[in-house]
């Protein structure tokens, strides 16, 4: 008898931590496959460019106080679009 109840409190916590909320309509496969075949590698290259354009000017922005703009143009902005972006997304 434990063990059904049991069953049944994690069966119901699942659902209910579940949100239709978090659904998206659907996605277009040509958006997503040209965003896995072509979008997401070139963003990965230009992460790796802007790392390496960020280490070449980190003296100059050390000493104007622009390390973080900096950083966020040629690092950050093209990391979230290659890493964090829900796949087909363009927006």
């Amino acid at each position: 008898m434990k063990t059904k109840f049991m069953t049944l409190v994690c069966v119901a916590a699942l659902l209910a931590s579940t949100s239709p909320g978090w659904a998206q309509g659907s996605t277009d496969p040509a958006a997503v496959t040209a965003d896995a075949l072509l979008a997401r590698p070139v963003c990965f290259a230009m992460t790796v460019l802007g790392s390496v354009v960020f280490l070449v000017s980190l003296p100059v922005a050390a000493t104007s106080k622009s390390i973080k703009p900096a950083a966020e143009a040629l690092v950050l902005k093209p990391a979230r679009a290659t890493f964090t972006r829900p796949l087909g997304d363009f927006d």
